[in-house]
């Protein structure tokens, strides 16, 4: 899908990690990740049909 961008990735790991111990992440950590968005992602879609919604909302993730 493409959704996920791998320097994005970095740079918020980076971010949340305060201590400064992770010094890289993987490659196989985009793919989990766009994987699990696309999980959340249909789940919400199901979830705003089930409503009567055309939109998806916060709510529904």
């Amino acid at each position: 899908m493409g959704l996920i961008v791998k320097n994005n990735i970095r740079k918020v790991v980076k971010n949340l990690d305060k201590e400064g111990a992770i010094s890289s992440v993987a490659d196989e950590v985009g793919t989990a990740l766009e994987m699990k968005v696309e999980e959340l992602l249909d789940a919400a879609i199901k979830r705003a049909k089930a409503n009567g919604r055309r939109t998806i909302q916060a709510r529904d993730l």
